[in-house]
């Protein structure tokens, strides 16, 4: 069983990658939706993070308000790097039992993808066979942000400014997709990457 990583920077498109190869049949595990699953009300690793950051980063009904965890942490480096410690132990922990469980499946998995948008920095490159960045250019990558969750340009550009580097991410891939275009674009680099599996 082959084993693809996938990732990109914020605003890159990395996600609309991610549903093209889930509508196509392939298995993907989402870093990012196990982020979202692991903080649900009154999980552990909420009730760590809540100790760890503050009770401002919850809603009233007690559901974890990213948009004011996102201001605290990407504006203090020591509490990103708290956020982060709680966070990925957990999620790599998750990815790596879900790889075992396909491994151990009686359907044969040619390949399986792990979206992670932090696939370097978590080590996970080196637990996956290869690795594909999804990459578009920064005004394309603020602009979409900025249109779908309504941020300032200036956040954007920090959280943009906190993740590695772009050009640090493509010299590190076996296979860079160019999404500064449009989708009908991207799906043909998928489709021409698929044919190589």
């Amino acid at each position: 069983m082959k084993i693809i990583g996938l990732t990109g920077g914020i605003g890159t498109g990395k996600s609309t990658v991610s549903d093209y190869l889930i509508e196509n049949g392939f298995e993907v595990l989402d870093a990012d939706k196990i982020s979202r699953e692991i903080v649900m009300p009154g999980s552990d690793t909420l009730i760590e993070l809540t100790s760890a950051l503050g009770s401002d980063i919850l809603e009233e009904d007690g559901n974890l308000n990213r948009k004011k965890l996102g201001s605290i942490v990407f504006s203090d480096p020591e509490k990103k790097a708290v956020l982060d410690k709680i966070m990925h132990s957990r999620i790599l922990e998750i990815i790596y039992e879900k790889v075992a469980e396909f491994r151990e499946s009686s359907i044969n998995h040619k390949v399986i993808f792990i979206d992670a948008a932090l696939l370097f920095e978590t080590g996970l490159d080196r637990f996956v066979n290869e690795i594909w960045v999804v990459d578009a250019d920064e005004e394309t990558r603020i602009k979409r942000v900025m249109e779908r969750d309504c941020l300032t340009r200036d956040d954007i550009i920090n959280r943009i400014s906190s993740q590695m580097d772009r050009c640090e991410k493509n010299k590190m891939a076996n296979e860079i997709l160019n999404n500064s275009g449009n989708r009908e674009e991207l799906y043909t680099q998928i489709e021409k990457l698929l044919l190589k599996i």
